[in-house]
């Protein structure tokens, strides 16, 4: 089931993170996150805006992401293409699971796009998982964006 963080699934999301680092240096995207993101700051201002939510089964968590609607602002510049759509829509974050639920990225598209069915999503471009599941899932590659950092993505978009 998917539901929004609580203050109190803090110490578990920061393993699923942990885990999530780990498998991606392991599968040949080390620089995305490196050793220390999200840091724990994020995670905590996620959870208070509402604005990050986990899968849980059986009382135990297994992934989080974080879910926003409304405009975001590394996503007011794209190069290299064009988005197919100015409507409002919903951007997919920090996507990490414990390595134990098949389908979880499925999930989480589900789940927001219940919410609103215009999706944007990013990527690096090591992240050939990832880059793999978003196309799975309805994704179109729509050109590139900079993060806050200023470090590029991969960027996604799936409308109605």
């Amino acid at each position: 089931m998917i539901r929004l963080a609580v203050p109190e699934d803090f110490t578990s999301i920061m393993s699923i993170y942990a885990y999530a680092r780990s498998f991606m240096q392991e599968t040949g995207n080390p620089n995305q996150w490196g050793n220390h993101f999200p840091p724990e700051e994020l995670i905590h201002n996620r959870i208070r805006d509402k604005q990050l939510f986990v899968l849980e089964e059986n009382g135990t968590l297994h992934g989080a992401f974080a879910f926003i609607i409304g405009e975001d602002p590394t996503y007011l510049q794209i190069d290299d293409g064009s988005w197919l759509s100015d409507a409002p829509y919903g951007t997919i974050h920090q996507v990490a699971s414990d390595g134990t639920i098949h389908g979880f990225f499925s999930q989480i598209v589900d789940y927001c796009w219940a919410q609103i069915p215009h999706l944007r999503v990013d990527t690096h471009a090591d992240n050939q998982i990832m880059q793999h599941l978003i196309q799975k899932n309805g994704f179109e590659q729509r050109g590139i964006i900079y993060v806050l950092n200023h470090s590029p993505r991969i960027a996604f978009e799936r409308v109605k």
